[in-house]
């Protein structure tokens, strides 16, 4: 898969300021070009051997291939969980426009 792929990343937070943190770690840092923080919904999960119900939630990263590890590498110090969500989808459809300010964004010096 090319470097410059675009992918969509899901990651969860129990706290609105571990979504703001996490948020702006990453664009800063150049691994994400935006993140969106949606509004807390609820989880449900099993946990060592428990079933667990919590509100958490929902960023939204836009980054490209060549930084998944890098965000997973940096969910190491950055991400409160012991074992942090992180699913990425390849991009297959993605306007033009916006494709071109989502690789360009990697680009810029920060």
């Amino acid at each position: 898969m090319p470097a410059n792929k675009p992918l969509l990343v899901f990651t969860t937070v129990a706290k609105k300021s571990d979504a703001v943190r996490i948020s702006k770690t990453l664009v800063e840092k150049k691994l994400a070009a935006c993140v969106t923080t949606l509004s807390p919904g609820e989880s449900r999960y099993t946990w060592n051997g428990k079933v667990c119900v919590e509100k958490e939630f929902v960023l939204l990263i836009k980054t490209i291939e060549k930084n998944f590890k890098k965000i997973e590498q940096s969910f190491k110090t950055i991400h409160p969980y012991e074992c942090p969500e992180l699913i990425g989808f390849e991009i297959e459809r993605i306007s033009k426009k916006y494709r071109d300010w989502l690789i360009t964004n990697f680009h810029s010096k920060p």
